[in-house]
């Protein structure tokens, strides 16, 4: 472990706790929030939809009851959340929890939205529902080699740094463009705004990848037991569409092939645990090279590890 003292004022400041998924991040923080009375804000991109439970590892009730959350479950499955979005939502979260006296820990996998909130965004007008659905028509009349090839006329800077598959990203650009006409790369360019005021106090885990592997196996099995065929069930019945971040969850297009008889189950497990150890792969890449951490932890969550980090944080 790699730590500096921390001396946190309740005044202002807040944690960010980063680490990939199936790490402990979230029992940790349950921990620190109890020992420091703490609200946990959460910073993840699919904890925030109450249509996704299990299949986004969100705390169950009785961490709910343990101590104050924020931001878990708010959103329906048909919004399409973005990281001006969630940023408005913490920047309430955050004021809510110091009117009260308790300290902020934001804590999630989502790169982006915990860059957000220690660094800010770039002011982009918010994308119309219909103009987004046009940039959306567009790539699936095109495909991904020949809308790549129209967006680096519009946006050359940002097309370079996107990959013909990369559908997701490649649509915000043609989006932010149709809608502003001005390139994505331009606005991403301006200065920052919205970041979480005060000092930011950053703690990193970042366990050995094959424990993280492990307990991603381990836990996407129990998913599977405990309910998350009907989780998915649940999500088709509604007829959302098929590109909303709801529906990309990992385990969700697994699960969806195993109900229409693509794939057995097994197959859909063992899919779903190598896709989610993909994700947490990405994960790690993004902390070692983009988050700043005032403590790093190299192991998995557990008691012994809280007894480790306590010291190191004076109130």
């Amino acid at each position: 472990m790699t730590a500096d003292q921390l001396s946190i004022d309740r005044s202002d400041g807040f944690l960010v706790v980063a680490g990939p998924t199936a790490s402990g991040k979230s029992s940790l923080c349950l921990d620190i929030a109890r020992q420091v009375d703490g609200v946990i804000i959460n910073a993840d991109a699919l904890q925030l939809y109450r249509d996704l439970n299990l299949l986004s590892a969100r705390p169950d009730e009785a961490a709910l009851a343990t101590a104050p959350h924020a931001l878990y479950g708010v959103l329906d499955g048909a919004t399409r959340c973005s990281v001006g979005l969630w940023l408005s939502y913490a920047q309430v979260a955050v004021r809510d929890a110091r009117a009260t006296g308790k300290i902020p820990i934001l804590v999630g996998g989502t790169g982006m939205y915990l860059n957000a909130s220690l660094n800010g965004i770039s002011s982009i007008p918010d994308v119309p529902e219909p103009v987004r659905r046009e940039a959306i028509e567009m790539h699936s009349k095109l495909g991904g080699q020949q809308f790549h090839t129209d967006l680096a006329t519009i946006d050359p800077r940002l097309a370079e740094r996107l990959a013909p598959g990369d559908t997701q990203r490649l649509i915000r650009g043609m989006e932010v463009y149709l809608h502003t006409k001005t390139p994505l790369s331009w606005w991403q360019q301006q200065p920052l705004e919205g970041y979480i005021e005060g000092t930011g106090y950053t703690i990193a885990l970042m366990p050995p990848r094959e424990a993280v592997y492990a307990n991603i196996d381990r836990r996407f099995e129990e998913m599977f037991e405990n309910g998350a065929v009907r989780e998915v069930e649940h999500l088709i019945a509604q007829g959302l569409d098929p590109g909303l971040p709801v529906m990309k969850a990992l385990g969700v297009s697994q699960i969806t092939s195993f109900l229409s008889g693509a794939l057995s189950q097994d197959d859909a497990i063992m899919q779903a645990k190598r896709d989610s150890r993909h994700y947490a792969k990405r994960q790690m890449t993004w902390i070692r090279n983009n988050f700043i951490s005032k403590i790093t932890l190299n192991e998995l969550y557990s008691k012994s590890l809280v007894e480790k980090i306590f010291p190191k944080i004076f109130l």
